[in-house]
């Protein structure tokens, strides 16, 4: 669902100093969206960190062929929502001349999604909701840093934050 940090966790991954030998590396927003020409300029301008005029979507997708072409690169495709394989066999067509060893991250609120492109039950990450001590711990952290707070405060403002929370770390 919404809010779980799978936005969070994957931009963690994508700025880590392990991946920081998959280059190029490219972070494209997807949403209810799925315009393959959309996303594939998206990435295109992510790669080559400026816009570009390019209208055709062969010509875009020829661009990313030319950028990727045996080199280990770093997709992450962000909030997917469309189950259309078609549309993700298109997009996806340019990368298939990568480095064997390339990387495409997908977050979706929606498992089939996950299988939808090809994934196996051995590659997707289900997040969970976080207990009802994480919530808290997490809440301490952000909004009282290192002030101790009495007791009898926290005890009444822990069960109305985790009440709130309900296991999402962002609410």
């Amino acid at each position: 669902g919404g809010g779980v940090g799978k936005t969070t966790l994957a931009r963690e991954v994508f700025n880590a100093t392990a991946v920081r030998d998959f280059n190029p590396r490219a972070w494209v927003c997807i949403s209810d969206d799925f315009d393959v020409m959309r996303i594939s300029m998206a990435i295109l301008e992510s790669i080559n960190g400026c816009g570009s005029d390019l209208r055709n979507l062969n010509e875009v997708q020829n661009q990313l062929r030319e950028k990727v072409a045996g080199k280990k690169f770093l997709l992450v495709l962000d909030d997917v929502w469309s189950e259309d394989y078609s549309k993700w066999e298109l997009l996806r067509s340019p990368f298939m001349v990568g480095d064997p060893r390339s990387k495409i991250i997908v977050t979706t609120r929606h498992e089939r999604v996950a299988l939808r492109m090809g994934c196996s039950t051995g590659c997707t990450y289900k997040l969970k909701l976080l207990s009802d001590d994480e919530c808290w711990s997490l809440f301490e952290k952000h909004a009282f840093g290192n002030v101790v707070v009495g007791a009898d405060a926290s005890e009444s403002i822990r069960e109305k934050v985790i009440g709130k929370c309900k296991g999402l770390p962002s609410t």
